[in-house]
């Protein structure tokens, strides 16, 4: 889902939870998944439709406060 769709949803109540997790393709960073009130899940992509990664918590965390989350558990 990328961050406009999020932004929306959000707004709407219709994300029921954020995660954060390790990248399993590189374990030095982390990606951010979203569930929807239906039960179904959605990465946080860019513009070319792929996963985005970040490398430290801090500028993750600083994107969810942009698109309105104030809360996300982090898995470790």
């Amino acid at each position: 889902m990328k961050r406009e769709q999020v932004r929306a949803r959000h707004a709407e109540g219709l994300i029921s939870a954020t995660h954060v997790i390790q990248n399993p393709a590189d374990l030095g960073e982390w990606i951010v998944f979203f569930k929807k009130s239906a039960g179904r899940s959605y990465f946080l992509v860019d513009d070319n439709d792929e996963v985005e990664s970040f490398g430290n918590l801090d500028d993750l965390v600083e994107t969810l406060r942009g698109l309105g989350i104030k809360f996300a558990e982090i898995h470790l």
